[in-house]
Order: C-alpha cells, then sequence, then structure tokens
C-alpha cells in the first residue's frame, strides 16, 4: 500500500476523468482504451474537485441528508382490511416528488439529483428499482423463498435516497464547475 501522500497524490490525478468536457471530447477513445490523464493549468483545484468527487462517491452512506420532506397519509383502507402497504416506488420528476408506497411520498428532491447519471440511469432511479417488490414466476420459490418485503426496508431506503440526493447534486455541481473550468 502506497504511502497516505502518495494515494492522495493518485486521487488528485483522477478528477479530470470526470471532466464532462474531456468525457465528451474522447468519447470513442474512452471506450476502447485505458483514459489518458491530463495536465490541467489549475491543477489544485482539480485536485480538490478529485478529492471532493471521492469522499462523495466512497463514503456516500456517510453524507449528511439532503432535507426530504416525508409526507405520511394513513392509508384506512389497508388497514381495515389488514393486508400489508402496497410499495409503489415511483418518481415524479417534474415535481420533485417519489412516491414510496400507499401511505408515504417524499417531497423536496431537487432536479439536479436526476441529472447525475450511472450508466443510463440516475442513483435514485437505481435505488428505487432495487428495492422493489418483485414477484418470481415459479410458484415453489415464490411459495418458499419470496420473503422480501419493501416495508421492512422503507426506513433504510428513505435515508438512502437522502444521502443519494445530496451526492448527486454536489456531483453535478463539481462537474458543472469542471466544465467551466479552464484547461
Amino acid at each position: 500500500m502506497p504511502p497516505p501522500d502518495e494515494a492522495a497524490r493518485g486521487r488528485r490525478r483522477r478528477a479530470p476523468l470526470h471532466d464532462p468536457v474531456y468525457r465528451e471530447k474522447y468519447a470513442i477513445n474512452l471506450k476502447r482504451e485505458f483514459p489518458r490523464i491530463p495536465f490541467y493549468p489549475d491543477f489544485w483545484a482539480w485536485a480538490e474537485w478529485g478529492e471532493r468527487l471521492m469522499a462523495l462517491h466512497i463514503g456516500y452512506e456517510e453524507v449528511e441528508p439532503w432535507p426530504i420532506e416525508r409526507l405520511d397519509e394513513p392509508d384506512e383502507k389497508a388497514r381495515q382490511a389488514g393486508v400489508a402497504l402496497r410499495a409503489i416506488l415511483k418518481a415524479e420528476r417534474d415535481n420533485g416528488t417519489i412516491r414510496l408506497d400507499t401511505e408515504t411520498q417524499l417531497t423536496g428532491i431537487p432536479a439536479e439529483a436526476w441529472d447525475y447519471r450511472l450508466g443510463n440511469r440516475s442513483g435514485l432511479d437505481w435505488i428505487l428499482d432495487q428495492y422493489k417488490e418483485k414477484t418470481p414466476r415459479d410458484p415453489t420459490i415464490r411459495e418458499k423463498f419470496n420473503t422480501y418485503r419493501f416495508a421492512d426496508y422503507k426506513e433504510k431506503v428513505i435515508d438512502l435516497i437522502a444521502r443519494v440526493t445530496r451526492a448527486s447534486v454536489e456531483t453535478v455541481a463539481i462537474t458543472q464547475a469542471m466544465k467551466n473550468a479552464r484547461r
């Protein structure tokens, strides 16, 4: 393992790889070969951005949660019928809301949170997809092994959404600053 100062230098050198201008200019090359790291004139600004991006992406579980407002309206029909709440996990990007289940809705999610992409979808879309309840087709598997219920993880998902929202918004701000930086 390299000394701490060597590891920090390595993280600083990777910041240009997140630069939107660099990624667009060399998109074809990046698909077929290893990236080449350019040396920009304002090295220390890029180093700071690289440190911040690494902290956000590696330690996203420790970042301060984004102040999301939680609205809970009891689902009287489900409670009277004695059935579990139905998981929805659907986002409405236009008004910044996420509907978790028949009772809970999260609001106050900024548009920038949807702009940060992990491949072809945002981090929030990824979370919503991963925590959906999926029913196996095979009846034996469905009967014996289908034990996942969203309600058991609801609080964890709300916290995760708030933290990923913070990481996404700050990542978009950093990459926007990179886009405007001199090269």
